[in-house]
């Protein structure tokens, strides 16, 4: 990690897992780190958990009623009112876990790195260092707060410290140039530096839309800055999950067709 000052503190980690991952976060003593509630999987004695309202960043408004503002702000994401920081209010390196809520991948960001500032998905947030601020951000066109996939609201990650975010499936990171554009499915967009372009464009041809599965919009990212990609939305996973557990199963491109629901019991 870079020993270059920061104002937010500065953690180590490791991420273990594959399709279903935890960040072991290391924290020296009086060391803080945040989590959304319910996050927590773990932690050493001599960790102490306080919940918060807001992030507890420097950022957040100060007096009970500016918390209370601050806080309620997160809601509009799909975040709780309150967070949990965890503190080492004991001797030596203690350490503490953070799960992922569903299956896909842990994404690191030094915010240091990457200019400071992180536009998110909502529910894109798992635990950071103390001192980032974890806010929202609004669209400003109307087609994007619309047909963008993740509505006007998304979240804004700010600081310099070490951030963790989860999304879905396998995670791909893209350096757009400057002038550069990228078409994705709008629900595969995990985050993006400030620097990126967000617009929506209409899927053109009257069978694309009606027969291509895909959708009347996609995303429209235009460089320079970084983009997260998810291959697996988890709106997409829930709807096939649904659509799995409610209508009768239907052994498509089988040989045996409905005769291998009898095998299986699922006639």
């Amino acid at each position: 990690m870079s020993q270059t000052n920061r104002n937010n503190h500065e953690i180590d980690y490791k991420i273990y897992g594959e399709e279903l991952q935890f960040v072991e976060v290391e924290l020296d003593p009086q060391e803080t780190a945040i989590a959304e509630s319910g996050a927590m999987m773990m932690m050493d004695d001599g960790i102490q958990m306080e919940t918060i309202f807001g992030d507890g960043s420097a950022q957040a408004p100060t007096g009970f009623l500016g918390k209370l503002v601050s806080a309620g702000k997160r809601v509009l994401t799909g975040e709780s009112l309150f967070m949990t920081a965890f503190t080492n209010v004991g001797n030596g390196k203690k350490k503490i876990s953070f799960a992922a809520p569903y299956t896909g991948k842990i994404i690191p960001m030094d915010l240091q790195q990457l200019g400071g500032t992180i536009i998110a998905q909502k529910d894109a947030f798992l635990c950071a260092a103390k001192g980032v601020s974890v806010g929202i951000h609004f669209q400003r066109k109307l087609g994007v707060g619309i047909f963008g996939g993740e509505g006007f609201i998304m979240e804004k990650i700010e600081g310099d410290g070490m951030a963790f975010l989860h999304a879905g499936g396998y995670i791909i990171e893209r350096e757009l140039k400057p002038g550069e554009i990228l078409k994705i499915d709008t629900g595969c967009i995990v985050g993006y530096t400030p620097t990126v372009n967000f617009d929506i464009e209409f899927v053109k041809g009257i069978k694309n839309f009606m027969f291509g599965g895909e959708g009347l919009f996609f995303a429209k990212l235009q460089g320079p800055g970084k983009v997260w990609i998810q291959s697996l939305p988890i709106s997409r996973l829930a709807g096939r999950i649904v659509a799995y557990g409610t209508f009768k199963r239907k052994e498509e491109g089988s040989v045996l067709g409905g005769l291998g629901n009898l095998f299986d019991g699922k006639e």
